[in-house]
């Protein structure tokens, strides 16, 4: 049998199990692609089945679904949808990835894996799957605005994957964790993303443009394949993942406006091959090493369902998200993805890491692939039951949290406040990066300078390391006091835009909701660049997520003052709205109440609404419409002529002809309206 004769055969035995896997698993309403791995599985040589594929030749073919599935995560950067809610998405992602890689390196560390295997472990557990919740969302039809947040997430997860992925390519190659070929490997990352980026915005946008013009799709497609493989095939040259390139591609055409069209092209091209792609993933995989390596499986798997449920929750919290919104899209999120595959393939492709890593990789990617759908269900019920038995200054902050949040992120001067904090989110970042470097610095520098230092001092061994280490500690510690002082600034200048002092000698009644403000943009300020400060110098210095965690959690304490002291101005709040309603008893029109967030700010919209008698509310407690977890809303007071209740309680059961007092954003207090009014109200925002 020829060449040709051979290539036939193995892409027939390929191809038919992979269409076998999609009929199969589709039957099932299984996702497709442990559905492909099972079909690799099968076919692969560790399996005692006639039919054999050439491993070689798969592995090329699904190179190229790498490159394509790659490409078109590119072409799907929505700049536009970024700029509305990337700041939301942004912070979420830095604070669930840094916490990820941090907990994944430390999970590699407890069973005794080299400092390489951890730091692949902690990547490939940071990225969630797009395929995987895109399939999850078209089974049935999310919240809109969840949707948009979630995916929002899932580009900046790619983003920071990608750059992760070009370092760990490096580390493949042969530069390691230590020396000077740290700093020589971020300067070549920076200067070839640079030259590729600025390059291809010169010319990649223009041709683009240039060929849709011709208005043939069949030029159209081969010129951006032609430009997909060409960035690839630099990105190699260069020493870095193919995958690297073929994402910036993406990004660039879809910068020539034409990403719609582009996209409907490449959709049947990416789908075959990515199927290749996970094929080639599980003929790679013998099944014994999922069976000897189920400790870690079920570990990371762990892992990966709760650090990415509570890190997604707690960042989009903190991002003003509010909690339904943010326990949903931490439900929606917690798998791995494709990047993950990628990442654990280089490990073990280029034999820096063990063959175990990728079937732990396989092992939890079915686990979780499985658990999703379930968990995406769910996170209406599960946010129900977290705000539930949350304290209740806590529920409250949460609430008013969102909707200064809300406030801030549309307000008429954007623009000018971007001005006004740009030089300390910038100085953020620069020392939080300038943190990293010292700390990778006094590692890298200590075991060469405590032999100078005993052989000129003669301090020894402990002295030199105290020396060194107490100068690189005490340089390290000034950085992270600096961005904890930047941070504050960067809070209390967002917060006096959104609660602003009284001037002239006035009472400020401000003051409690503006210090609880302070201390939540604080607080996620510091996560933002904090916990990806500690992934970075993980495997030079293992206790720094421990201390970044430390830090954060003594923040978080000191603002729970804060929160008791937001609870007394809440329940100030509702003693006025009830004097408020009181005193329109009897008025056809349940009344304005501007007048007590003018006397006491930061109760952000608020708004009254009146239950006729066929509203869907009457005769439901509280506790059961569940307002603040469903929709966002927290209800302040209640009016009624047999007597008002202020800040009532879970159990409060409305009536015909109550006037019910709301607080939260905007939305949120639209949508509880509608549900507290409407006999079906529509999914919440």
């Amino acid at each position: 049998m020829g060449h040709g004769a051979h290539f036939l055969a193995d892409l027939v035995i390929v191809l038919g199990a992979a269409a076998v896997a999609t009929v199969l698993f589709h039957a099932l309403r299984l996702p497709l692609v442990l559905g492909y791995i099972l079909a690799g599985l099968i076919i692969g040589p560790h399996v005692p089945v006639p039919l054999v594929a050439d491993p070689a030749l798969v592995g090329a073919l699904s190179e190229l679904g790498v490159i394509l599935l790659m490409f078109s995560i590119g072409t799907e950067l929505d700049l536009g949808k970024l700029a509305r809610v990337g700041p939301q998405a942004g912070v979420t992602a830095a604070i669930e990835v840094g916490l990820m890689v941090t907990l994944g390196y430390l999970l590699g560390q407890t069973l005794g894996w080299t400092a390489t295997e951890c730091l692949f472990l902690g990547g490939i557990v940071g990225v969630s799957s797009t395929m995987l919740v895109a399939r999850s969302f078209a089974e049935r039809r999310p919240d809109p605005a969840v949707a948009e947040l979630v995916f929002a997430i899932l580009v900046f997860e790619d983003i920071l994957a990608i750059l992760l992925l070009a370092v760990l390519t490096a580390v493949a190659s042969g530069a390691g964790l230590s020396a000077g070929d740290v700093a020589r490997t971020s300067g070549e990352l920076a200067g070839f993303l640079a030259a590729l980026l600025f390059g291809g915005l010169l010319v990649v946008p223009r041709l683009i443009r240039l060929v849709a013009r011709t208005r043939r799709d069949e030029t159209l497609l081969i010129t951006a394949l032609g430009v997909c493989f060409a960035m690839a095939y630099l990105a190699e040259l260069a020493g870095y993942s193919v995958a690297l390139g073929a994402f910036i591609a993406g990004m660039l055409v879809a910068e020539s406006g034409q990403r719609d069209r582009i996209e409907a092209l490449v959709h049947p091209l990416r789908d075959l091959f990515a199927a290749i792609f996970f094929v080639a993933v599980g003929m790679t995989i013998d099944p014994r090493l999922i069976a000897d390596g189920w400790v870690p499986a079920v570990a990371a798997t762990a892992l990966v369902i709760g650090g990415k449920l509570f890190g997604v929750s707690i960042g989009a919290v903190l991002a003003g998200t509010g909690l339904r919104r943010a326990v949903q899209a931490g439900m929606s999120l917690a798998q791995i993805g494709e990047l993950s595959f990628v990442i654990a393939g280089l490990g073990v492709s280029s034999g820096v890491t063990g063959p175990g890593l990728l079937a732990v990789a396989v092992a939890v990617s079915c686990a979780t692939a499985l658990a999703t759908p379930w968990m995406a269900r769910g996170g209406d019920r599960f946010a129900g039951y977290v705000d539930a038995r949350l304290p209740r200054p806590l529920q409250t902050f949460i609430t008013l949290y969102g909707a200064w949040i809300d406030r801030m992120r549309q307000g008429p001067e954007r623009d000018s406040r971007w001005r006004r904090i740009r030089r300390p989110v910038v100085g953020l970042v620069i020392e939080g990066g300038l943190l990293a470097a010292t700390v990778i610095g006094t590692a890298l520098v200590l075991p060469r300078a405590w032999p100078r230092l005993d052989a000129q001092l003669g301090v020894g061994r402990l002295g030199g390391e105290l020396i060194v280490g107490g100068a690189g500690g005490a340089v390290a510690a000034l950085f992270l006091i600096s961005v904890l002082r930047r941070a504050r600034r960067l809070g209390q200048t967002l917060a006096a835009e959104v609660i602003p002092h009284r001037g002239d000698g006035q009472l400020d009644l401000g003051t409690a909701p503006r210090r609880v403000l302070v201390a939540g943009l604080e607080l996620v300020a510091f996560l933002a660049i904090g916990l990806p400060v500690a992934a970075v110098v993980q495997p030079f210095f293992p206790e720094g997520g421990a201390i970044v965690l430390a830090v954060a959690l003594g923040l978080a304490a000191l603002g729970w003052r804060s929160l008791t002291n937001l609870q007394g101005h809440v329940r100030a709040g509702s003693e006025l709205i009830v004097e408020a309603l009181a005193k329109a008893r009897g008025a056809p029109a349940p009344p304005r109440l501007d007048q007590v967030e003018a006397m006491l700010p930061g109760l952000s919209g608020l708004t009254s609404v009146r239950l006729a008698a066929d509203a869907p509310a009457v005769g439901r407690s509280l506790r059961d419409l569940d307002l603040r977890a469903r929709w966002g809303a927290s209800v302040l007071a209640i009016g009624r002529d047999a007597g008002a209740v202020a800040y009532p309680a879970g159990d409060e059961v409305l009536r015909a002809g109550d006037v019910v007092a709301l607080a939260g954003a905007d939305d949120a207090v639209a949508a509880a309206i509608d549900a507290l009014t409407r006999a079906a109200p529509p999914a919440g925002p």
